[in-house]
């Protein structure tokens, strides 16, 4: 925290996830409380948002690696302002119907792809390999508190002012990133690049493109040829789909089913960041005790399972409020536990001048296929109803954790691996 640039970083990331967890709640409570969307219109929605992960991912790792990480971000950072400041206006008009809603997700969605694997790669050119684990305790502890005040101020706002101002406050939140990030003054040695080849790819479009899709592959080659990063990859694919259903189910569920407002919506769903902000100090400590293996999956096989309990909820706000407040604080902390500790160990097996398309190849695995998750949840709910798909959705989540246990990672130790290490031996009981 004496560092002057990583605090730039960090305060500029915290701004961003602010503004990103508020437009995540912002957007789809607009179609459902002001537009009356329907389950299929809302996947929609959140499948719109959620494609760029598929389209862009393996472009953006293979872009950032060649890029300084603060110009990827700061250029984000204006353009996801500008597309919610002008949702924010066109909602003043009295324009902002559903091809509004879809085109401002799907450009705040495409954006926050190249900041996400920008972010997590300019960690590593900022800090020792030994802080790893502390620089990522940092910034996943002000995502964390994103959760706490992103969704709780969403809501809020759709809910007691109106969805101009919603909107408008993410793109306040965008603008802040992207005067702290621009404060960023350390120079940035960029692997793989000498003034040679830059001159090249501005002279050759050609060879540019080329370079482009062999470093692309060389970050997919990588990640599948490594058993760690695979089975990341597999495990967060299987999570992210289910997840992808069970939120689009659960947005649906909270106002229709159980009858809340936008505020407590807010409230419920904000009940993560104090969890993850545990989870971000836990996973300081946990791993190097118990190892990592054995923290990443009973951290996972908890936490999602915690999710099942939300299908069987009945009865008023005063009961089901408390009970959605504690269900998605143990959520919050112990998926947070496994975000941090994934990452260190995937930071730590790979290359400095792979850890964009390492970052930007593992999203793309595991975020890829949330669009489709989305548009099954919203499937699932009309034809199966909203109780039946939410708990659907929920066991879905259960075989990330299942994943991890017959992978390479559930035998981690209590120290990282060193990049290039062996794989432990499997042990046969």
């Amino acid at each position: 925290m004496r560092d002057r640039d990583f605090r730039g970083l960090w305060l500029g990331q915290t701004a961003s996830q602010l503004g990103e967890h508020t437009s995540l709640v912002v957007l789809p409570l607009v179609a459902v409380l002001t537009l009356h969307a329907d389950a299929g219109q809302l996947g929609a929605l959140r499948a719109v948002g959620q494609a760029p992960i598929l389209l862009f991912a393996l472009f953006a790792g293979a872009w950032v690696d060649g890029w300084r990480t603060r110009t990827v971000m700061v250029l984000t950072d204006a353009g996801r302002a500008l597309a919610l400041g002008g949702a924010s206006v066109a909602a003043l008009l009295g324009a902002a119907g559903m091809p509004v809603l879809l085109v401002v997700a799907f450009v705040v969605g495409a954006l926050s792809v190249f900041f996400d694997v920008a972010y997590q790669a300019s960690l590593v050119r900022l800090v020792a390999r030994d802080q790893l684990v502390r620089g990522n305790s940092a910034l996943e502890g002000s995502r964390s508190a994103a959760q706490i005040g992103g969704p709780a101020l969403g809501g809020a706002l759709v809910s007691v002012l109106s969805a101009p101002v919603g909107a408008a406050v993410g793109a306040a939140f965008f603008v802040v990133s992207f005067l702290s990030i621009r404060r960023i003054r350390r120079g940035e040695s960029l692997p793989g690049r000498t003034e040679r080849t830059e001159c090249a790819e501005r002279a050759v479009g050609a060879a540019r493109a080329a370079r482009v899709w062999r470093r692309i592959h060389e970050g997919l080659r990588f990640v599948v040829r490594d058993p760690s990063l695979r089975a990341v990859g597999l495990a967060s694919a299987a999570f992210q789909f289910s997840f992808a259903a069970l939120m689009t189910v659960y947005l649906l569920f909270l106002p229709r089913e159980l009858q809340l407002s936008g505020t407590a919506i807010g409230l419920a769903l904000a009940a993560t960041g104090p969890g993850a902000l545990l989870g971000s100090l836990l996973a300081a400590r946990l791993p190097r005790r118990f190892g990592y293996g054995t923290v990443l999956v009973c951290a996972a096989a908890l936490g999602d399972g915690m999710l099942l309990c939300v299908p069987a909820l009945h009865g008023p706000a005063a009961v089901t409020v408390p009970a959605l407040l504690a269900v998605n604080f143990v959520f919050g902390a112990f998926g947070q536990l496994v975000n941090v500790t994934v990452m260190a160990v995937r930071q730590a097996v790979t290359p400095d001048g792979m850890q964009g398309r390492a970052a930007a190849t593992i999203t793309f695995a595991g975020m890829g296929l949330t669009p489709l998750g989305s548009l099954l949840g919203g499937r699932l709910a009309e034809e199966w109803g909203l109780r039946t798909a939410l708990l659907v959705a929920a066991v879905g989540m259960l075989a990330s954790p299942v994943l991890m246990a017959l992978s390479p990672l559930a035998r981690l130790g209590r120290t990282l691996p060193g990049v290039g290490a062996p794989v432990p031996p499997r042990v046969r009981g």
